[in-house]
């Protein structure tokens, strides 16, 4: 879009609702800054480029290349569309292109290419493909590849474009086989590396450090390049994903085009939710209705939706309404989301890069990287979790450096709600530190096991892995999984340590989704929410498509569904307890305290709700015998004395806590790389453990995921916007908008909005 478009549009949509637009920010757009070609760059590489229309590269490509090409590690943290594969494509091109020149009829370099998805892998496939350098042979290993064309890349390939998973499950494990490849491994690309965070993020990092180890073995020390359009302390983050010092590339040196970027909070309906809670329209609803407005005036647009089945009930109500006004516009809408077969996902990208479709609804699966030039607009259903997300999404338009348009639609949450209302919480700040633990004893260990069984471990690996490496491994020893020898420890068991480890899942084993009619195995669920997410009874969605589950058998980690479409949804209601293990650290807030360290929490699923998806009316609660769960982990928690409370004289103190504990949750998100889902919560009017008035909010992996942590350092922070969410909501006594939750076991009773406002006043107060 041309200058000053982009915000006229954003008030077309606003035309005639024009309290749901909140703010409108502008960014400016900037020009670019070149640098000259590094002088290592063959001729041959630097025609190449000439012929793609590259003359000259930014200043932020240089100093990646340069760096790395001398042997130096280093992670590029410029913005979306700013040309960072360049900076690790000139190293890679060079190295390639001499390696070939001096031994033509055999590999003596080698690249690895790691991205998040196989879609981003594949863009990137096309986009070296287009180079005819000599000694490059790129191909990529997935899933989706043939056995023939992974022998191929095994065997011939130079640059080999892959994932975390497909190295985990299947170069490391058979890293005999892979030995001339790895042992000429030059350069190890991590893109997109602030997706690594959590416990999926220190899963990565296992796996990294196993890479490192494996390569060593056949002679290779490869050079690994980070990049990323969003990460904060990009040294730091990259370090810690793969255990090497990093040099930082922060300054941007390419054009971009200005971005129109709106906050918009949906209205009030008049529908009621639990406990009579007013419910506002869905973020869903709204972002089908603006993207049929857009994709009608011609704006090519995407638009962001959490779930899979979101992105397709956006995508269909489009289809719907842009019917009505013209059935031609109908086939200018689709969805995409993971889960489509691959030819699918290929058609459906070729289409937008051409222009074939004017409008997409999709997953954080069109997120990454993809290059999609042309797109005008991006719409965001609901905060995507972190302002890294956020750029991310928004970046996907304005990619031809044209003005650009982006529209964050709040949900009915919390979080969403604070932030459409508190724009500096948005466009004032840097996007959030990528918090993972790769010394998590809980991932750490069955990392150790794989890292044995590929080689056995030695006391050189203490470098590797880090501090704690030495005292998981006698735990190991003790647990049987590893044995001791004169030369190291080995694993002891005859099947795969691997296969016991899913990078992707924290709650242990996952259970597998089968259909009962067919056998057909759907997906899978980690193994610590199966409880709560396919009991008997349960819906369970996948492909857009309901099933009803018949069974959970917890010893087989199976769950039995049929197809179904019923009018309801479920949700699990469970019992928590906590108790306090271990204090790490505590500072004093006046009379009140805030501390942090290890817990134990004890869950049980007891029962869930039936509830009508057009009303969100509650249809029945109905029984579960489930057995209870046990979690240690890390968690912050706040206590305050009785004198204290007292003194605020509060109608509902449990109620006060409870409400205080679930804006919390909601607002910890902002602090930290984390979701709602990933953390809970447990208050009190007085904790056993502490004899106080207590709220916990804890870490919902094993052995914890850093979030605690970070909440307990951005407390004031944290609890503040806490405060400021529960009472800027415009409702009377609470809502999903601020205090209710929807994963609360207690039915959301009791909450006490006021006094959660005057209990956190109180807090605030006593630590200034």
């Amino acid at each position: 879009m041309r200058e000053g478009e982009a915000t006229a549009v954003l008030r077309r949509l606003a035309a005639g609702r024009a309290d749901r637009l909140t703010h409108v920010e502008t960014v400016p757009a900037r020009p670019g800054r070149t640098g000259e070609w590094p002088r290592w760059v063959p001729p041959e590489v630097l025609d190449q480029l000439a012929d793609a229309g590259i003359t000259a590269p930014w200043i932020h490509q240089v100093t990646t290349a340069e760096a790395a090409y001398s042997g130096r590690h280093v992670v590029v943290a410029t913005g979306t569309a700013s040309g960072k594969s360049l900076g690790y494509l000139l190293p890679a091109f060079a190295t390639l292109s001499i390696a070939q020149a001096a031994s033509p009829h055999r590999r003596t370099a080698s690249v690895l290419y790691l991205s998040p998805t196989k879609a981003l892998a594949h863009d990137q496939l096309r986009a070296v493909s287009a180079y005819t350098v000599p000694g490059l042979r790129p191909t990529t290993l997935d899933g989706d590849s043939e056995r023939t064309e992974r022998d191929w890349a095994r065997d011939h390939a130079t640059y080999v474009l892959s994932n975390p998973d497909m190295l985990h499950r299947s170069v490391l494990p058979n890293h005999q086989r892979w030995a001339r490849f790895l042992g000429c491994l030059q350069y190890v690309v991590i893109d997109e590396c602030h997706h690594y965070r959590g416990v999926f993020g220190a899963h990565v990092a296992g796996v990294l450090r196993r890479l490192r180890r494996v390569c060593a073995q056949y002679g290779a020390n490869p050079v690994f390049v980070c990049a990323s359009a969003t990460v904060a302390e990009p040294a730091v983050s990259g370090e810690r994903l793969t255990g090497l010092p990093m040099e930082e590339v922060v300054d941007d040196g390419s054009p971009r085009g200005g971005i129109a970027f709106g906050l918009w909070e949906p209205a009030l309906t008049s529908l009621h939710g639990e406990n009579g809670a007013p419910v506002r329209r869905s973020a869903t609803a709204e972002v089908a209705d603006l993207l049929t407005d857009l994709v009608v005036s011609g704006v090519r647009t995407v638009a962001f939706v959490r779930s899979r089945r979101g992105a397709e009930t956006v995508a269909m109500t489009a289809r719907e309404k842009l019917a009505e006004v013209d059935p031609a516009l109908m086939d200018q809408v689709s969805a995409y989301r993971a889960g489509y077969l691959p030819e699918e996902r290929r058609r459906l990208e070729s289409m937008l890069q051409t222009g074939e479709l004017t409008g997409v609804a999709a997953t954080n699966a069109l997120e990454l990287g993809i290059d999609i030039a042309g797109l005008d607009a991006v719409l965001l259903s609901g905060w995507p979790g972190t302002r890294a997300s956020l750029w991310q999404q928004a970046g996907r338009a304005g990619r031809a450096r044209g003005e650009a348009l982006a529209l964050l639609v709040a949900r009915d949450d919390p979080l969403d709600t604070y932030l459409v209302r508190h724009p500096a919480a948005v466009f004032g700040r840097p996007v959030e530190a990528t918090v993972f633990n790769p010394e998590n004893p809980y991932v750490l260990g069955p990392q150790l096991c794989a890292a044995a069984q590929e080689l056995p471990l030695t006391t050189a690996d203490y470098d590797i892995f880090g501090s704690t490496t030495a005292g998981v491994i006698a735990q190991l020893v003790k647990q049987g999984a590893l044995r001791e020898r004169p030369h190291g420890w080995f694993w002891t068991r005859r099947d795969r340590a691997v296969d016991a480890i899913d990078i992707r899942s924290a709650g242990g084993k996952t259970v597998q989704i089968v259909e009962d009619q067919t056998g057909r195995l759907l997906g899978t669920v980690d193994g610590g929410s199966a409880h709560a997410s396919v009991h008997e009874g349960a819906v369970y969605v996948h492909a857009g498509e309901s099933y009803l589950v018949r069974t959970l058998d917890l010893e087989g980690h199976a769950a039995i569904v049929e197809p179904a479409a019923p009018d309801y949804t479920t949700f699990a209601r469970d019992v928590t307890e906590i108790s306090i293990l271990a204090t790490e650290e505590t500072r004093g807030w006046g009379t009140a305290e805030l501390s942090r360290g290890w817990v134990q929490v004890t869950s049980q699923v007891i029962s869930f709700q039936r509830k009508l998806i057009a009303t969100g009316d509650v249809l029945d609660e109905q029984p579960l015998d489930l057995p209870e769960r046990t979690l240690r982990t890390k968690a912050v928690w706040w206590t305050m004395p009785d004198s204290a409370v007292e003194s605020l004289a509060l109608g509902d103190v449990p109620g006060a806590a409870h409400a205080a504990e679930h804006a919390s949750i909601g607002l910890l998100p902002l602090f930290a790389t984390c979701d709602r889902w990933d953390i809970g919560g447990v208050s009190t009017a007085r904790h056993a453990d502490t004899g106080r008035l207590t709220v916990f909010v804890y870490d919902g992996h094993p052995g914890g995921a850093g979030f605690a942590e970070h909440g307990y350092a951005a407390a004031r922070e944290w609890l503040t916007a806490t405060r400021e969410a529960i009472a800027h909501c415009e409702c009377t006594d609470g809502c999903p908008s601020c205090v209710q939750s929807p994963k609360c076991g207690n039915q959301n009773n009791p909450l006490d909005k006021g006094g959660a406002v005057a209990l956190l006043t109180a807090l605030l107060s006593s630590e200034a």
